[in-house]
């Protein structure tokens, strides 16, 4: 593949860049509901891995949703209210997977899944994409047939598995990668094969993007010149690890008439990072979401 050397390049920069940036009617449970919450697992960066042993699936731009087996929750343990009719039979299980409408959808996923009172019509358009059993005692390949079989059992139009497959080298996984992105997508996930599921971040489940993001807090706006004129020009931001630059690209027109205000948080993505830890081509993504 003509763009493997590039990506090779890429992935050791998003290695280094990981150790740099280290109520409602028909609403299912209350606002304040955290009981029986289940700490997830998290990924970390992919490297350099015998792709043969994992699944790959697509690493979809959706909202995180854990089931209890009795309500859906936000990463962060807050309720998620959704019309009751969209969990009404869900299995008694714990499920993990992606709140999800489609590629480049966040913004309006977002819209969607915040509310307190939930917009049925809204709904309808949303899916939630299975990739974790947290209670199973299997393996990862036991727990992605289980999963098939469960929602293959269910027959919930909008409960779905996150497709996974097996591939051979690197080479096919950057090819994915490639064909993912062209799409629309936003990279990778990499699920050891014979892993046990266990919480906490894990080498167990590694993420693969042609990018890196991180956050950032908004200290100053700066006018625009130019065409930008009248308009923001960049944001002065400082990120975790104190270093203080700008970003001046990624955001559209209504964007720079009405910027991220001072104090806001804002996730950007980025390639690789200078030898003094400064996130190279740093682009605005979206101001980050409190779930």
């Amino acid at each position: 593949m003509s763009d493997k050397p590039h990506y090779r390049k890429l992935l050791l920069f998003l290695l280094f860049a990981e150790l740099i940036f280290f109520s409602a009617p028909l609403v299912a449970g209350d606002a304040d509901d955290k009981e029986h919450n289940i700490e997830p697992l998290l990924a970390k960066v992919y490297s350099q891995e015998d792709v043969s042993k994992w699944w790959v699936s697509e690493k979809l731009d959706g909202v995180r949703a854990i089931w209890n087996g009795e309500k859906l929750h936000f990463r962060s343990g807050n309720l998620i209210h959704a019309p009751l009719w969209f969990t009404a039979n869900f299995p008694d299980l714990p499920m993990d997977g992606e709140l999800w409408v489609g590629r480049g959808t966040f913004d309006r996923l977002s819209g969607i899944v915040r509310k307190k009172i939930p917009v049925d019509n809204e709904w309808k358009q949303v899916r939630y994409m299975l990739f974790e059993l947290p209670d199973h005692s299997g393996t990862f390949t036991a727990r992605v047939q289980k999963m098939i079989k469960l929602t293959t059992s269910v027959k919930i139009p909008w409960l779905k598995v996150i497709p996974q497959i097996r591939l051979k080298s690197e080479e096919e996984l950057l090819k994915m990668l490639d064909d993912v992105v062209k799409k629309g997508g936003e990279g990778l996930m990499l699920h050891r094969a014979d892993s046990l599921y266990h919480s906490g971040r894990s080498d167990d489940l590694l993420k693969l993007k042609p990018w890196q993001d991180a956050e950032a807090t908004v200290i100053e706006i700066l006018p625009g010149k130019g065409k930008f004129s009248g308009m923001m020009g960049s944001l002065l931001v400082k990120d975790q690890s104190g270093h203080i630059f700008r970003i001046g690209t990624g955001f559209s027109n209504d964007e720079r008439r009405s910027p991220p205000p001072v104090g806001s948080v804002i996730t950007f993505k980025f390639t690789g990072t200078t030898k003094k830890g400064l996130p190279r081509f740093a682009s605005f993504l979206r101001i980050r979401q409190q779930f």
